[in-house]
């Protein structure tokens, strides 16, 4: 399984740099002025070079390649590297301003300590009690205001029925 996936990364390398020699050699013709046209030499568009001609241009290639890599500058911001002259693009780490937190500043409130204790127990015991048994209660509530307007109407009857005869037997 190796040997097959290696000649696909080589096979797709070869072709991407032949791709890359092809865009070259057309940047090169579009950059060039019309008065050197007539002068440079016309390249083979089928891209079928001799092979000595095709070896020289990867040799060029290298050598540009290594050219680059001798004029890249790198900064390195995490990384110390080992050798000297690499060490050169170590970048200082960035200064950060001070950032003071206003809610650490401030002193927290104390919060009053209560026992936990008293959390446990309801503040009045029989408020279930009440809960369960209210709807009775205002039932009764209504028939006891029922019965006293009975009693009072009864008992106002009962002093007109009183007044009347006191009234009905002086006459």
């Amino acid at each position: 399984m190796g040997g097959g996936e290696e000649e696909s990364v080589e096979a797709a390398a070869v072709a991407r740099r032949d791709r890359l020699r092809a865009l070259k050699a057309a940047q090169e013709l579009l950059n060039t002025p019309d008065d050197n046209a007539a002068t440079a030499k016309p390249q083979n568009v089928d891209n079928q070079q001799p092979v000595e001609q095709l070896e020289q241009e990867k040799e060029d290639e290298d050598a540009d390649e290594d050219d680059k890599e001798a004029n890249v500058h790198m900064k390195f911001r995490n990384y110390l590297p080992h050798d000297k002259q690499l060490q050169e693009g170590k970048l200082a780490p960035p200064v950060l301003p001070k950032f003071e937190d206003p809610v650490l500043a401030a002193p927290p409130p104390e919060e009053k300590k209560e026992d936990p204790f008293l959390n446990i127990a309801p503040k009045k015991p029989n408020w279930d009690l009440r809960r369960d048994v209210q709807k009775r209660l205002d039932k009764l509530e209504r028939r006891t205001q029922k019965s006293m307007l009975i009693l009072m109407e009864r008992e106002e009857a009962r002093r007109r029925s009183g007044e009347d005869t006191e009234n009905g037997g002086e006459d």
